[in-house]
């Protein structure tokens, strides 16, 4: 696997982690979103709160069917 597929599929696991803990987790919906981008960007990835609005969406609508 070369570096850059490697680079994607930590950034893809990461980005479905952060998802499912927000599923997942106890915590209110608004904070959790905030402590999983924020714990996303200290790891150098940037998104955006709608990114992570449409990751859980999405994550939702996968784990509903």
């Amino acid at each position: 696997m070369s570096n850059q597929g490697l680079l994607y599929a930590f950034l893809g696991g990461a980005i479905v982690g952060a998802g499912i803990a927000v599923l997942y987790a106890p915590q209110k919906g608004a904070d959790l979103r905030r402590r999983i981008k924020e714990t996303l960007q200290k790891k150098g990835i940037l998104c955006t709160e709608s990114e992570i609005d449409a990751l859980v969406e999405q994550l939702t609508a996968d784990i509903a069917d």
